[in-house]
């Protein structure tokens, strides 16, 4: 009986460290390219320094282009890739890893907000992309707490937090923010959204029932 529930409270403590792992992963929101980068990298870098020093050079990057000259904020997004990609892929179990998801939310909210002010972008248009923002994220986090976890597809389709900031920096260059925001805003408003309510009403939300829809499709 001994070696039973030894065996029991092993078998919990690995699947209470996969559990934590897997949301974590999600938490950090990482798109396609992110997700390339830390294939490469093998799940060898340690994510924590890497989203770090990402945060320090992009606030130093959005501090240098706020005047008129703001070239160097639109390399912010290159920089935070290169920085925390590679480590997209590892199991972040270090004792601190669970600060890389809100570090990598200031940089994406940070760098929407203060280029969007910066290039004219009316406050109304860059709320509104930040909520969306915010709301996946919020729902992302509710979903994994009840074991239900989003579909891969939905990260790739939503660009990634890399993919973002790379696209509103290359329209920067153009001058075309206030479209590039306008353009994301709609396009992950309807997609989160229907993905949302559609997960929801399948899964039974006011019944209690917690379903996993990757057990379910498999």
């Amino acid at each position: 009986m001994t070696a039973l529930t030894a065996d029991a409270t092993a078998e919990e403590r690995r699947d209470a460290i996969a559990y934590a792992t897997d949301q974590l992963r999600a938490f950090r929101d990482d798109g396609p390219i992110c997700t390339a980068l830390g294939t490469l990298a093998r799940g060898m870098l340690p994510p924590l320094p890497g989203a770090v020093v990402a945060l320090v050079i992009t606030g130093v990057l959005l501090v240098a282009g706020l005047g008129e000259q703001n070239t160097p904020a639109l390399f912010a997004p290159v920089v935070a890739l290169l920085l925390t990609g590679p480590a997209a892929t590892h199991p972040h179990n270090g004792r601190l890893d669970w600060l890389v998801p809100p570090i990598i939310r200031g940089i994406e909210y940070g760098y929407l907000a203060v280029l969007g002010f910066a290039q004219g972008v009316s406050a109304p248009l860059i709320y509104v992309l930040i909520g969306v923002l915010a709301y996946h994220h919020y729902d992302t986090v509710y979903r994994t707490r009840q074991r239900l976890w989003p579909q891969d597809w939905v990260f790739r389709a939503g660009l990634g937090w890399e993919g973002r900031m790379l696209i509103v920096a290359f329209v920067g260059l153009s001058g075309l923010l206030p479209f590039a925001y306008a353009a994301l805003a709609a396009y992950l408003g309807v997609l989160f959204g229907c993905e949302s309510v559609t997960t929801w009403a399948r899964t039974g939300r006011g019944s209690g029932v917690i379903v996993d829809l990757e057990e379910e499709e498999a």
